[in-house]
């Protein structure tokens, strides 16, 4: 007994004094004329003489108290790199990761990872990580409402090094301080350092965040200052020309088609904090292919951008509106015709003031216009707690210099609110629609509450469309309202109501149970524009999370529908016919531990639909063998019964195998079969990184009916060179 006790007052005793330690060492980056070779081993006598930062607190599967294995963290720069040395004390000298691929999620590997927010407003910043094998991962964190995203298509060149030193696991980082968006009259970083150890399936992090955050929330970064930050950055110049050439073959019409189209890219610096894109004839295939889904909603659903020239500062142009009503959405430039050259001047002109500015143009094809799109954004931090954003956005008929009258506008302003102890934030949206020959019920607004502390959260929020709120280049599906019994749209402004509640309990001392979520209640309520209510949304769910962060769960979706249009949703033409509909399902599922070599994710759905029956299951195999390969295998199945109106069963299979020959070389084959959209498509590409984002692709694809009948294949090559100076 007297043992167990000095024990606990030793422990007490360390964790006040690192406490103490801590907040006596003022944070700092330290300006020191010298290079080093970034190669892991730490031989440079610099190192010698810089604080060490460490003291790493636990953030999963526990976030209470020091983590047990630690890191120690050094860091300066010499006004052109920022570098950065650390070890991770591990326990074993063994590693795992899941990938050899750049810009791939760290979830699943042995990694150490920094955020850096460089203008030190808690809005948006930049995110690189390296897994133990020196696999690199970069990309941006951007605010986004209530909560903050990650992008990893955001590239920039930057020198890493991965050593395994017995327990030890050693990087070494040098990040260019030209590729970085900063004010030398801010001269203050908020920094966060997080190390994941897959084998144990933990996350460990330097500035202590509750697991309620996101481990990359802005709001809980540690403040660096910068001594001696540079004026001006180096001056950053990159030219990245490139070439592709296809060949396209469609089998059903018997039709070649080759092309070839040289594309160019620049980035410059107007200044450290502003950044001019510029593109000309961009080749904007998608190497990556977007993954299919079975949609049965009567809404359209949308997919994420991954085009490099809209991602600088892209949180910018993203965050105009709420989910579902978004006045921006990049990908909706260069659907229906070839983008000819594009602008984007983005970044911050003083410390609390970011702008954006882009211009696109696209080209007259069959049967399209032409088209130019524009955008002005501008955000201001007012205070502490609050920040606004103003925009307008233009699309417009144009022929050769001249500006059509076919047009649409789009101008609003958001106010966004963060308390002081991050736990309540606030989202106030305003906008309005111009268009030729509309006018009248076009505008937008939403008020959205969030409260978040460690084991409950809840939000509400109000929104309201006019019918004519209209956003050309938005995102706004449920405006938009297909009767597939007389095959037209209507277009029908809305009022919808959310709110949502979540209560989670952690058990720390539980040898069994990490956390039980008792229920997580979501509701969504919809009226027409006579004040109708035409649909509620009722969610519920629980789960169970054991220590390995293995979870069972159970959902419960229960949908009251008051349907004023036909709705087709087998697609073989007897639609469901305008009527009131209640309908929900059932779900239950296992999701295994994520450090295993076999991850797998299984569920079983059971309910009713639209008046009849439907069954669903799912399935999800990772399999590891690494560091040589990655298998990946997703099924779903739905089975719909809806009487009289016919019954069909919808397959979904998606099959990703990843070979790795080196951290350059790269071969990926996607297989996916969706009978809802009739197609068996194969995709296969070779990826090779020959110098550090310089490229060549050799890109294969083959689309089948389901019957396996070939409608298309082609073959891609695409080769690009990058420029910095």
């Amino acid at each position: 007994m007297m043992e167990n006790r000095n024990k606990k007052y030793f422990a007490i005793f360390i964790m006040l004094f690192m406490f103490i330690v801590g907040y006596a060492q003022k944070s700092t980056i330290k300006y020191i004329d010298t290079k080093i070779k970034v190669d892991g081993k730490f031989n440079e006598q610099v190192w010698q003489q810089l604080p060490e930062y460490t003291g790493f607190y636990n953030y999963l599967p526990t976030d209470i108290g020091l983590a047990e294995n630690q890191t120690s963290v050094k860091i300066f720069h010499n006004k052109e790199y920022l570098y950065v040395r650390a070890i991770y004390n591990d326990s074993t000298e063994r590693t795992q990761v899941s990938t050899l691929k750049r810009d791939v999620s760290i979830a699943f590997s042995d990694s150490f990872v920094i955020i850096l927010d460089t203008q030190n407003q808690e809005q948006n910043g930049y995110f690189f990580a390296v897994n133990s094998l020196g696999n690199q991962t970069d990309g941006l964190v951007g605010r986004s409402n209530s909560d903050y995203n990650l992008s990893f298509s955001w590239n920039t060149i930057w020198q890493s090094k991965a050593i395994l030193n017995g327990t030890k696991k050693q990087y070494e980082i040098a990040i260019p301080l030209k590729a970085l968006n900063f004010d030398a009259s801010n001269g203050v970083f908020g920094v966060q350092f997080y190390v994941r150890d897959i084998k144990n399936n933990s996350w460990t992090i330097f500035k202590n965040v509750k697991r309620n955050y996101a481990n990359l929330d802005l709001r809980f970064t540690e403040k660096f200052s910068i001594e001696n930050l540079p004026k001006k950055s180096n001056s950053r110049f990159t030219v990245t020309p490139s070439v592709t050439t296809n060949f396209q073959k469609d089998v059903a019409n018997n039709t070649d088609l080759n092309s070839f189209k040289p594309s160019l890219d620049v980035q410059y610096n107007v200044t450290s904090s502003l950044k001019l894109d510029a593109t000309i004839n961009p080749d904007f295939s998608q190497i990556d292919v977007d993954q299919q889904v079975t949609n049965l909603t009567r809404f359209a659903l949308n997919f994420p951008e991954q085009r490099n020239f809209f991602l600088e500062n892209a949180d910018l142009f993203s965050n105009l509106g709420v989910f579902g009503v978004n006045p921006f959405y990049s990908r909706r430039i260069g659907a229906s015709s070839a983008i000819k050259f594009g602008l984007k001047l983005s970044g911050n002109v003083s410390p609390k003031t970011r702008i954006g500015v882009l211009n696109v143009q696209t080209g007259k094809e069959s049967g399209v216009v032409a088209q130019n799109f524009g955008v002005l954004v501008a955000e201001h931090q007012l205070t502490n707690n609050f920040a606004t954003t103003g925009f307008i956005i233009n699309r417009q008929e144009t022929d050769k210099f001249d500006f059509k009258n076919d047009f649409n506008r789009v101008a609003g302003v958001n106010v966004n609110y963060k308390s002081n102890n991050n736990k309540w934030t606030g989202l106030l949206n305003y906008g309005k629609s111009f268009n030729d020959a509309i006018s009248g019920d076009n505008s937008f607004y939403n008020a959205s509450v969030y409260f978040n502390k460690r084991g409950l959260n809840f939000n509400t929020s109000v929104r309201k469309l006019g019918k004519n709120y209209i956003t050309d280049v938005g995102f706004t599906p449920r405006l938009y309202n297909y009767d597939a019994i007389n095959n037209v749209t209507i277009r029908e402004g809305y009022l919808q109501t959310s709110s949502g509640v979540e209560y989670e309990k952690f058990y720390e001392k539980s040898k069994s149970i990490n956390s039980v979520r008792f229920f997580n209640y979501g509701l969504n309520n919809y009226f027409d524009e006579n004040g109708k209510l035409t649909q509620s949304q009722h969610s519920l769910n629980s789960a169970v999370f054991f220590k390995d962060l293995s979870a069972v769960y159970y959902v419960v979706n229960y949908d009251i529908v008051d349907l004023k249009y036909g709705f087709d949703p087998l697609g073989n033409g007897n639609a469901l016919t305008p009527d009131k509909y209640n309908f929900g399902i059932l779900k239950v599922g296992y999701n295994s531990a994520n450090n295993q070599k076999l991850r797998y994710r299984i569920n079983i759905q059971k309910g009713t639909y639209y008046g009849g029956k439907r069954t669903t299951a799912g399935a999800y195999l990772n399999y590891q063998m690494l560091p040589f390969a990655n298998l990946e295998l997703t099924y779903d199945v739905n089975k719909i019964d809806l009487n009289q109106l016919g019954k069909e069963t919808f397959h979904l299979t998606r099959f990703t195998g990843q070979v790795f020959f080196n951290n350059r070389l790269n071969w990926t084959t996607y297989v996916q079969h969706n009978t809802q959209r009739d197609n068996f498509n194969v995709n296969t590409r070779l990826q090779w990184e020959y110098r550090p984002l310089s490229y060549i692709y050799l890109v294969l694809t083959d689309n089948f009916n389901d019957h396996i009948k070939r409608q298309n294949w082609g073959f891609s090559f695409k080769m690009n060179y990058r420029f910095d100076f």
